[in-house]
């Protein structure tokens, strides 16, 4: 990272501070474990150390193994050095899953607790799911009160330190983020690049004209803008590459800093959401609801 330590954000009951720039493990389409530990082992020699992960992304095992490589051979001294966030999947989101859920998970992370555990989405399958889209007659309500109540005992039982429930520049969530600010609400912005090449996401943000311009002006690559305004938001980035130069690229945004007019020409961007839970799980009516609620 060229000399530049890693800011660290605070959260709102949870004990470590986050660091701000994460790593994602989610391939699509999928890879082998081999080549996602890799991936997670060179991350960490570039010097990442918050990392996210979810029971769906079937990237919790390999997670694991990393951690365990690298504490043995000297690329880490502590587990504690590590920020790790897993997810409660929807097949799981009810109130009497939640605990052994969470246990599962850890089980794949060879670890006794994770720094966070998050709902991965507002909603219940009533069965596992191996692709998606899914059939309309397995979708429920999420019973928010019992899950979270769930979420609440994972806490007090040690095996999370934090719990909780998309941002990038063409979808800025300007009134969710005041929303959240104004009650000590973090947000970290997931997809921050778009999700290119994948089902659900585009290329609008690495493709951006606005922001290949600011880049160019720059010196710097049009991710790293994105990821530079995503972080001047005050939130905290989980971005995914596999690719040892454009991982080391993602972490060199923190001696620079975006001018008032270019602000001003990413403000004007177009604004379209990207990541719906309509693109991954259908066009049901419970999902369009949610879809058109945030």
């Amino acid at each position: 990272m060229a000399g530049v330590a890693m800011p660290t954000l605070s959260l709102s009951g949870c004990e470590k501070p986050v660091p701000v720039i994460g790593m994602g493990t989610m391939s699509y389409p999928p890879v082998d474990i081999e080549t996602t530990k890799a991936a997670i082992l060179e991350a960490m020699r570039a010097g990442y150390r918050h990392f996210d992960t979810a029971f769906a992304y079937g990237s919790e095992k390999p997670l694991g193994e990393a951690i365990a490589e690298a504490l043995r051979v000297g690329l880490i001294q502590s587990r504690d050095e590590l920020f790790i966030t897993t997810k409660l999947w929807s097949s799981f989101a009810d109130p009497a899953q939640v605990v052994p859920a969470c246990r599962m998970s850890l089980q794949n992370l060879q670890l006794e607790y994770v720094d966070l555990y998050l709902i991965h989405q507002p909603v219940r399958l009533t069965e596992m799911i191996s692709r998606t889209p899914v059939a309309a007659e397995i979708i429920r309500p999420l019973d928010v009160k019992g899950v979270w109540e769930g979420m609440e005992e994972c806490k007090n039982l040690g095996l999370t330190k934090g719990i909780g429930v998309e941002m990038n520049p063409v979808w800025q969530q300007k009134q969710l983020r005041e929303f959240c600010k104004a009650r000590g609400v973090h947000i970290t912005a997931y997809s921050p690049l778009g999700a290119n090449n994948t089902k659900w996401g585009d290329n609008r943000i690495v493709e951006s004209d606005v922001l290949a311009d600011i880049a160019k002006a720059k010196g710097k690559t049009t991710a790293q803008v994105a990821l530079r305004w995503a972080y001047e938001q005050g939130v905290s980035i989980v971005t995914k590459s596999f690719n040892k130069q454009r991982m080391r690229e993602n972490l060199q945004i923190f001696d620079w800093a975006l001018s008032t007019d270019d602000l001003e020409k990413i403000n004007q961007l177009l604004q379209r959401k990207g990541v719906t839970l309509a693109s991954i799980l259908g066009p049901h009516d419970l999902i369009l609801e949610l879809d058109a609620e945030v």
